[in-house]
């Protein structure tokens, strides 16, 4: 399965893409995927001239390709005044109306205070049942003083069995790509598959 991780950090190293990394390699841990990431730092001038002139420069219709033909996404974004970048919201904006539909999307965000955490539900979630994506229960929001504190992997380790086990059901039949549907005993509704992966007690 194809897994695209759309990462709009500004700065390198990035915050940004290290939560994008991060993310990717736990959906690795729990489904075979091959992982491409678009660094959208390095598209800003294409996705300003495609505003202007209507076409994707080779860059942008490269990255564009690879968001609408990805089995899965991981979006994730750094919190510029309590919402997503303007450059993240502006890739969204050119790419075909219909990219997204049915895809399954991992909404991520990093910010230097635990206080912008709600932006994955108040901007990023809405975002993307707009262009129709199926977004999965857990956002994973990423502030300073998290990294390397307690509860920040359980987070990307549930976002990621939610991704992975989303990307296997509908890769079912999808061509060589696809999981093989004989290997499945039972049709499992995905709500009880989503259920299975939340940690009790």
């Amino acid at each position: 399965m194809k897994l695209v991780v759309v990462s709009a950090g500004l700065s390198v190293p990035s915050s940004t893409r290290l939560l994008g990394d991060r993310l990717a390699a736990a959906v690795g841990r729990a489904a075979e995927v091959d992982v491409q990431v678009v660094e959208l730092r390095e598209l800003a001038v294409e996705i300003a001239q495609n505003f202007t002139n209507g076409f994707p420069g080779r860059a942008l219709a490269a990255a564009q390709e690879a968001v609408a033909g990805a089995d899965g996404l991981i979006v994730v974004t750094p919190v510029f005044s309590a919402s997503y970048s303007g450059l993240f919201k502006s890739f969204f904006d050119v790419l075909e109306p219909e990219a997204l539909a049915g895809k399954p999307v991992l909404i991520a965000a990093t910010g230097g205070s635990a206080r912008h955490s709600l932006v994955l539900e108040h901007a990023l979630r809405p975002l993307f049942a707009y262009l129709k994506a199926v977004v999965v229960p857990t956002g994973v929001y990423a502030a300073s003083e998290d990294w390397g504190a307690e509860g920040l992997d359980g987070r990307i380790e549930r976002a990621a069995g939610e991704l992975a086990a989303l990307m296997a059901g509908l890769s079912v039949g999808r061509g060589p790509r696809a999981v093989r549907a004989d290997s499945f005993s039972a049709v499992v509704p995905f709500e009880e598959q989503l259920a299975a992966l939340r940690p009790t007690g």
